[in-house]
């Protein structure tokens, strides 16, 4: 993930390194760096999960199609997670507000909330490949416990993201 952020800084204009020369300015530069790579990784995060949740509701249309109306609201379950997931994302308290303002967060302390949210976007592939077992199980025995299996990885990964601002949280403690 420190990728993106030596991307996004390393794509600045002359000017702004320059003004970044500026004492007291270059921490100003740095957080709007921080703040770009921050917004480009959570929207790529719930574009990603939005792909997901269109499959689930083609699964539903197909369930309903099929007459299988049982299993619609528990994939229904499964989309919802998913939206409080992507409007979690949307929302994260790390870049479009002031509270890392306050702190002065290290890149080590960086580093560990980027991994935390690699590890968020890992999951995708995970969920994405519970869909698939979903839309293979479909008119089969293990309908049931595929959707199952996907509903839980779904509130898992809200859990999951709860989870970020305690690590936020914990490398601020830890200053």
């Amino acid at each position: 993930m420190s990728d993106l952020y030596d991307q996004v800084s390393g794509d600045q204009d002359p000017l702004t390194k320059l003004v970044g020369k500026i004492p007291g300015f270059s921490g100003y530069i740095e957080r709007e760096t921080r703040r770009s790579a921050d917004k480009i990784l959570r929207d790529y995060m719930a574009d990603q999960y939005t792909q997901i949740r269109i499959r689930i509701g083609s699964l539903q249309q197909d369930l309903t199609n099929n007459g299988d109306l049982e299993y619609v609201d528990d994939l229904e379950t499964a989309s919802i997670k998913l939206m409080t997931f992507i409007n979690k994302v949307g929302g994260a308290s790390y870049g479009n507000s002031g509270f890392f303002d306050a702190i002065k967060v290290n890149e080590e302390e960086l580093a560990k909330i980027y991994e935390y949210d690699l590890s968020l976007l890992d999951r995708a592939d995970e969920i994405a490949r519970a869909v698939d077992n979903v839309e293979t199980s479909i008119g089969e025995e293990g309908l049931p416990a595929a959707i199952r299996h996907l509903v839980t990885l779904t509130r898992e990964l809200v859990s999951a993201f709860e989870g970020r601002t305690q690590v936020i949280i914990d490398q601020v403690a830890n200053e």
